[in-house]
């Protein structure tokens, strides 16, 4: 059993998973990544032009470069592999315990340390219609539909910086686009709002609800409450982008374990530590208060580091 496991493996191949492989790699440690995609919701990021090196970018050209990082090294992704289960696994001689890595086709994978980097998933509205009508007109990813809707009238519903990238980038495609959000004004980067604002063919709705998405076999329709004066109201629309928030990949880390917040996001410090001892977390699936692809690869490349620090000294 113990001569199958590896030294650490890394729980998702985005830019905090990936930017760890790349220093794992660099050091000479024995390590997997394992992971049900290479990006995940880097890929699907719209617009980049806040990270240094690119001046003007998107999120799957950056993954494409991530993904070039991982060749020039080498480095296999065990991909379309989805972790649902982790444990604690006491060792023979009970000095070097071990975890314990179940993925969704029943393999099992073994390791000293772990450094989860699982990021997030798009949060729902849950109102009537989403459910139906997802993949019919209702996306959570802009870059990826968004050119279906091609001289269409879309919605996008959010009020951060990920509805104001949709809502740029479909500005560029579609006929007319709606910026739905229940605030008085968008949040986020100014340049980004100025940027959106800016564009002729969108229209920002303020102090709106979505409270249901029209349509039976495509989007048809949304409806919203005015809140200005406490009404529903209907529009026509093709296509309804939801951005309004993110949800952490955390599911499969025992609640008993301790090391989740009331967010569901893993509490680390600022060596990307955890509570238990030999598991690390970095990127948007932790307490960051900033989720951003940047923060992402540096927090990636601390937790590695601390994770061969920690490995070493167990040698020792």
């Amino acid at each position: 059993m113990q001569n199958n496991v590896k030294q650490t493996i890394i729980i998702g191949a985005s830019a905090a998973g990936i930017s760890a492989a790349i220093y794992l790699k660099r050091s000479n440690i024995d390590f997997l990544l394992i992971s049900k995609d290479i990006g995940g919701e880097m890929l699907t990021s719209g617009i980049v032009e806040n990270y240094p090196g690119f001046l003007k970018t998107n999120g799957f050209e950056l993954t494409q470069k991530f993904e070039e990082h991982l060749k020039y090294y080498d480095i296999e992704v065990k991909n379309d592999k989805e972790v649902v289960s982790i444990e604690k696994v006491n060792s023979d001689d009970k000095k070097n315990n071990f975890f314990k890595i179940t993925t969704n086709d029943g393999e099992f994978f073994y390791s000293y340390s772990l450094i989860i980097a699982t990021g997030s998933k798009p949060k729902k509205l849950n109102v009537p219609g989403e459910d139906k009508l997802k993949n019919k007109g209702v996306s959570y990813c802009s870059v990826c539909d968004g050119p279906l809707f091609k001289n269409k009238i879309v919605a996008v519903v959010g009020g951060g910086n990920s509805a104001n990238e949709s809502g740029i980038l479909l500005s560029d495609i579609a006929q007319k686009v709606y910026v739905i959000t229940k605030n008085e004004k968008m949040k986020g980067d100014q340049i980004l709002i100025n940027h959106l604002l800016n564009k002729k063919n969108v229209e920002l709705i303020t102090l709106g609800i979505t409270q249901e998405i029209l349509g039976e076999d495509k989007v048809e329709g949304l409806v919203y409450l005015d809140l200005k004066e406490n009404k529903n109201k209907e529009i026509k629309v093709d296509g309804v982008f939801i951005h309004i928030g993110m949800i952490p990949n955390t599911y499969f880390v025992p609640k008993e374990w301790g090391i989740l917040n009331e967010y569901g996001e893993i509490e680390v410090n600022k060596l990307m530590e955890t509570k238990i001892e030999g598991i690390f977390a970095a990127g948007d699936v932790t307490d960051t208060p900033f989720k951003q692809i940047g923060i992402a690869v540096g927090q990636g490349i601390i937790a590695a580091l601390s994770n061969v620090r920690y490995l070493n000294q167990k040698r020792e």
